[in-house]
């Protein structure tokens, strides 16, 4: 048999160490085509099916993000932990990326309140560990199926401070909610002092300049308050029991004309 080149070698070795949404984000080989992507949906299909599985019977979830370098000292994960507490004690879900910072935070209020705490952490280059405080624990490889756990599963987005990734989840939701593909969804920042400023650029520049609405500032709750956090998750979903009845009553009318 022979000894693969050196190419060869390299190349099997850089392959080894790339996640699945490196590789499936490689621009394709002409002779590694059907070895890789075609044969890879296969694997998407599957990790789609075990998250759906995991959280079917998931009807009262928020997602909480923020900062996975967060220290248990930061009073932003002080409050985390005590938001997902009150959220836990009114019968939420709570759900986050599973790993330390403020999703540690968040899933060990929820754990300490006796409530549901769930992690969805993701494969990655540097390793993230699951946190100890998840009463259930899933990983994926890939992140835009991750990101449908969250929207799928959750009433609610709860933004703590956090970097590019929780800035992600944010205008995530955002668009979502602005094409219409989710509706009564409530996206709360937490930590005035720290999201002004983006909220300050969205109106001064983005506003301004017609790129985005009036309406559609009004997307965006921001507060100090775990408290207020809990009374606009609740606050939402008495409006959506309000337009569900509605839709009903309407559907109801023209049947009986």
């Amino acid at each position: 048999m022979e000894k693969p080149t050196e190419a060869e070698r390299r190349r099997a070795e850089r392959r080894h160490s790339q996640t699945q949404d490196e590789q499936l984000l490689e621009s394709p080989r002409s002779d590694e085509f059907t070895h890789t992507d075609t044969w890879r949906v296969f694997r998407i299909m599957g990790e789609f099916v075990e998250g759906f599985d995991e959280l079917a019977s998931l009807t009262r979830g928020i997602s909480i993000f923020g900062s996975a370098r967060a220290k248990p000292d930061d009073p932003y994960y002080k409050a985390a932990e005590e938001t997902a507490g009150l959220l836990a004690r009114e019968g939420f879900a709570v759900i986050t990326g599973g790993g330390p910072g403020m999703m540690e935070a968040a899933n060990k209020g929820a754990f300490e309140a006796g409530g549901l705490s769930i992690g969805c952490n993701i494969e990655l280059p540097f390793e993230q560990g699951a946190n100890k405080y998840l009463t259930r624990s899933l990983t994926f490889r890939y992140f835009f199926v991750r990101k449908m756990m969250f929207v799928k599963y959750s009433l609610g987005f709860i933004i703590f401070p956090g970097g590019f990734g929780t800035l992600d989840e944010l205008f995530e939701a955002l668009t979502l909610i602005q094409t219409h593909k989710i509706r009564n969804f409530p996206v709360v920042l937490f930590g005035s002092e720290y999201w002004n400023g983006l909220i300050n650029w969205i109106r001064d520049f983005a506003l301004k300049e017609g790129k985005v609405s009036e309406q559609d500032l009004k997307l965006v709750h921001m507060t100090d308050s775990p408290a207020e956090v809990v009374q606009i998750v609740v606050n939402s979903q008495s409006s959506l029991r309000g337009l569900d009845r509605s839709f009903a009553d309407d559907y109801r009318e023209l049947e009986t004309r």
